[in-house]
């Protein structure tokens, strides 16, 4: 945990954020529900426990079965878990009382967890506001219906408190955490420098452990290794595969074959819990072919672009803009698209290439808040969301201020039935060469991501270093492993 200085101050700041939602008196309360363990086989063989990120960020007890309340009208808070009893200490050994747990991040209440079912229904009995995340564990859902009285259904809608009674998520609640979550203190940028170095450390293992005849999978397992012996584990399932044209690809048991491309997109969590996302492509055989190679220059260069436009006050939509016409422009280059580049980017046709967006934010979550509402967290009030392919699914598009942490993560992909559909339907037929996309059909896809802290006059890469990224780096750390530690590599460091 972070000192305890670090969570009264974060709850404080959320009173605050939502007294300007109600007058005195009328705010009612806020009511946290921490995650329980979920059974895999059995009830006793849980799945890993993992608990729930804005829970973490405001009470830092890692623990199941917890519950807090914040009166937003007094400002009183109280814990809610049980002391272990005998059963559990023989299982468990000695625990702390729930009283300290609660003293070690600045609550001076506590109760037993059955107790929290008591204070929901007193508060509702008086008809006070009762305001909540929406969940993204059933069993949340399930306990948040139960205390609250509204059906499972609505507990995961967000709207203001003053529609229909309240009977959803928090709308106001949502908006404050979004808004204090998204702008990372000074210690949660050192601990995404952590995570930055593990992720690192795991994919260097995976390039240096590159091998023609081998299986995926024990590729997987040394750099998912790395990350256990070091962290919590891996901030998602990895992905590794000769196969980039399938953007999510977990399937890890092809052997590796010489010519081709592997796109490797994994993350760390590190022990407090925050991510770090990186992706790299590599040639199966060490060296790029000429085709290989040039569709590498460009997602490279277009990462290089995004990084450099990175600051306060830019849209993430713009950068995602710009690089879909510097990646237009260099297609044309090659003759894969024709006409006029402006008129390519109005009519979405960089999404038949890059089919997702340019990048999300970063934190807790490896996708961090999306469970708050992927456009509440990634979009400003004044922006919509397009339609078109690519552009349509940019999970973060807002202005950028100090202390977002985001991604970068520009891709080129050649997917064949994607192509054949806009060939079919006559998608982009006054612009793309069909015929030259033929002999692309086999060729995969790269993508290449960093983590991109926004600075007061800049940006900066996460992590100590960054993985050899420019094409003839990627080589020379493919046919020197030992020389190619993250500590070898070139500064993350820019503005």
């Amino acid at each position: 945990m972070f000192a305890k200085d670090i969570y009264i101050a974060r709850r404080r700041a959320l009173i605050g954020k939502m007294a300007a939602t109600a007058p005195e008196g009328k705010r009612g309360i806020a009511l946290f529900v921490g995650n329980a363990e979920a059974a895999a086989q059995y009830k006793d063989n849980a799945y890993k426990f993992r608990q729930d990120s804005s829970w973490l960020y405001y009470f830092g007890l890692d623990e199941p079965w917890m519950g807090a309340v914040i009166d937003l009208d007094s400002g009183e808070e109280t814990l809610y878990a049980d002391d272990v009893e005998i059963d559990d200490i023989i299982w468990m050994g000695p625990q702390p009382s729930v009283a300290s747990k609660a003293a070690a991040v600045g609550i001076d209440r506590s109760a037993p967890y059955g107790a929290m079912t008591v204070a929901v229904t007193k508060a509702l009995a008086t008809g006070r506001n009762i305001h909540f995340l929406p969940p993204s564990r059933y069993f949340n859902t399930m306990k948040l219906a139960s205390l609250t009285g509204i059906d499972e259904e609505s507990v995961g809608k967000v709207a203001p408190i003053d529609e229909d009674g309240g009977r959803h998520a928090s709308g106001e609640l949502v908006k404050a955490v979004i808004s204090m979550r998204l702008v990372k203190e000074p210690c949660e940028i050192e601990q995404l420098d952590d995570a930055g170095a593990l992720g690192q450390e795991m994919h260097s293992v995976a390039r240096d452990s590159i091998r023609i005849g081998i299986v995926e999978q024990d590729i997987v397992g040394k750099m998912e290794g790395v990350v256990l012996q070091k962290g919590w584990g891996v901030s998602f399932p990895t992905i590794l595969t000769q196969h980039g044209e399938t953007l999510h690809n977990h399937i890890h048991d092809t052997i590796i074959e010489p010519g081709k491309l592997m796109v490797i997109d994994a993350g760390a969590e590190n022990n407090m819990h925050y991510a770090s996302d990186f992706t790299r492509t590599y040639p199966t055989s060490g060296r790029f072919t000429s085709k290989q190679r040039d569709i590498y220059q460009i997602v490279c260069d277009c990462n290089e672009l995004a990084f450099s436009l990175t600051r306060p006050g830019v849209a993430y939509r713009d950068i995602h803009i710009a690089t879909a016409r510097l990646m237009l422009e260099r297609l044309k280059d090659l003759d894969l698209v024709r006409g006029d580049v402006d008129a390519m980017v109005a009519e979405g046709i960089a999404g038949l290439f890059q089919p997702h967006g340019l990048g999300h934010n970063m934190g807790l979550d490896v996708h961090d808040m999306e469970d708050l509402g992927e456009n509440l967290v990634g979009y400003d009030p004044d922006q919509k969301r397009s339609e078109q392919l690519g552009l349509g699914s940019l999970r973060m598009a807002r202005r950028l201020v100090p202390g977002n942490v985001i991604t970068d993560e520009p891709g080129i992909y050649f997917i064949p039935a994607l192509i054949s559909k806009w060939k079919a339907e006559g998608t982009g037929k006054d612009f793309v060469n069909y015929a030259k996309l033929e002999s692309y059909h086999d060729f995969g896809g790269i993508r290449l991501e960093d983590d991109v802290l926004v600075t007061a006059d800049g940006a900066r890469r996460t992590g100590p270093n960054r993985l050899p990224i420019q094409p003839d780096d990627v080589e020379d750390a493919m046919s020197s492993p030992a020389m190619s530690s993250p500590a070898m590599s070139s500064p993350a460091m820019s503005s």
